[in-house]
């Protein structure tokens, strides 16, 4: 609000509040109060200070909407009450030539001696603040912190200098009129609460873009690494040949070390093939290791594939509402705004439903396990979609590791210091990925008693090389062979 159009506002609202007595005061925002003088239309005066838009006028509110909308009183707001409870306002006035509001009170002390006190709406953009002054002019207390000369608490009150010296530069136009309203006051309340409007709509169609980007991406991502860990199986059907392959050339195989030649009985003419083993198997375990790939890499394959699809569904649903997202914002369609962000809360609970049905069946012996893990460990997912496992306490340690853990999980703890152990799944029993043991080693060192630390070292191991010995304290544990890193403490990975 300019200063022109502020003196507007004072002149028409001066002559309806003068003389009326000061009630309750709601506090709606940070920098934005209700003051209630008592008037029998529900009219209220409302006082924001915001930086970027201070402004004060009259509102038409039920008690019902204040009551609802208000905040926990702050500091301000109860010596407001304290010194101005019950105060008659003498007069008001705004200083000429600057943005200054001065509501003159009589108020009484405890005793029932009447006083003088103020109230004062600074309404200088980003000096904008509310000062309650004394009978010396003096500042008894702010809305917002304040400095400089005259803004302090205890000194006399003074408007800041350089707002002073705006009031002579050209008057900006008026964001709004009185137009078919009957009063300025009206007519500001329905301009800022359009405003009002506006931000929330843009604000929460900024964050609902948002959380569709990041479902998006997190699923893109899901989506590669699922990608990557099929091609790294391999062919199933080429590990099932290779081990007939080997089983039909038992007694003809040209075996030198490493190396052997095979007659290709699938390959038309029957040519001869070499291919690379272990130089300490022999051909029938060779094969048997080829027929034990072959079945994961089917059983792979099956499982990936159903969920790459699951995935390439999602992500057209997700495309599908990001475009109406963009239709709805274009359209500043409020009521598709809302439908948009139902659908998106529905699907996402839907699908958070159905993780948590899937981990409640567990491992192959039921859900026993399930619940079992769900009381004794924090669970974690990798940026790799690896799960990680936290314990909660020394005895629950001792579960995870010993009950829950199987020999080819990855196992970590804090280096020297008292903390969680942490279990990372590994049913392929392959290399894990380097991101997913980091990651896994910032939460042993998250929880743990060296948390505080910049760097911390994390031991890490298979869980086949962790013991307990007899009669060790829970959570207590000792290690035959580790590594070590330095990882910075933090909760990574995504908790489910």
């Amino acid at each position: 609000m300019h200063e022109q159009l502020i003196a507007a506002i004072v002149k028409e609202i001066a002559p309806v509040l003068t003389g009326q007595t000061l009630g309750k005061v709601w506090q709606l925002a940070r920098v934005a109060l209700v003051f209630d003088f008592r008037l029998r239309d529900e009219r209220y005066l409302f006082i924001a200070v915001e930086p970027n838009e201070p402004r004060l006028y009259l509102v038409r509110r039920t008690v019902r909407e204040l009551e609802r909308q208000t905040l926990a009183p702050e500091p301000f707001l109860l010596m407001l009450r304290k010194q101005l409870g019950g105060a008659r306002l003498v007069n008001l006035t705004k200083d000429e030539g600057d943005r200054v509001v001065r509501f003159h009170f009589a108020a009484r002390d405890v005793i029932g001696a009447e006083h003088e006190a103020t109230l004062v709406a600074q309404l200088t953009g980003r000096a904008a603040n509310l000062f309650l002054l004394d009978e010396a002019k003096r500042i008894v207390a702010s809305l917002r912190p304040a400095h400089g000369a005259g803004q302090e608490i205890g000194e006399a009150y003074q408007p800041p200098q350089s707002r002073r010296a705006d009031a002579a530069q050209s008057v900006a136009p008026s964001p709004f009129a009185q137009g078919a309203f009957a009063s300025l006051s009206e007519a500001a309340d329905a301009y800022y609460q359009k405003r009002a409007a506006e931000r929330a709509f843009d604000a929460r169609a900024a964050a609902l873009a948002a959380r569709l980007r990041q479902e998006t991406a997190r699923r893109e991502k899901l989506q590669s690494n699922l990608a990557r860990d099929l091609a790294a199986h391999g062919d199933a059907d080429e590990h099932r040949r290779i081990g007939d392959l080997l089983l039909a050339n038992l007694a003809t195989a040209e075996r030198n070390g490493a190396r052997v030649r095979l007659t290709d009985y699938y390959a038309d003419g029957a040519p001869l093939i070499e291919l690379e083993i272990d130089e300490h198997a022999t051909l029938q375990e060779e094969a048997a290791r080829s027929f034990a790939r072959y079945t994961k890499a089917k059983r792979a394959a099956q499982e990936i594939n159903e969920r790459l699809a699951i995935l390439q569904t999602e992500l057209a649903a997700l495309a599908l509402q990001r475009a109406e997202l963009a239709r709805a914002i274009a359209a500043r369609d409020a009521d598709a705004l809302e439908k948009i962000a139902a659908q998106f809360d529905k699907r996402t609970g839907q699908r958070g439903a159905e993780t948590k049905a899937k981990q409640k069946k567990g491992p192959a012996k039921g859900a026993s396990k399930a619940t079992e893990q769900a009381k004794v460990a924090r669970v974690y997912r990798s940026s790799d979609g690896y799960e990680i496992l936290v314990g909660r306490g020394a005895r629950d340690n001792d579960l995870l590791t010993f009950r829950l853990a199987r020999p080819h999980d990855l196992w970590l703890h804090a280096a020297d210091y008292p903390g969680s152990h942490v279990i990372v799944r590994n049913p392929q029993r392959t290399e894990l990925p380097q991101r997913t043991v980091i990651e896994a080693a910032q939460l042993a060192a998250h929880f743990s008693q060296a948390k505080q630390d910049a760097k911390v070292a994390v031991h890490y191991t298979q869980r086949k090389f962790v013991a307990k010995s007899k009669g060790a304290a829970p959570g207590l544990v000792r290690i035959a062979s580790f590594r070590t890193m330095l990882v910075a403490p933090r909760e990574s990975g995504e908790r489910i």
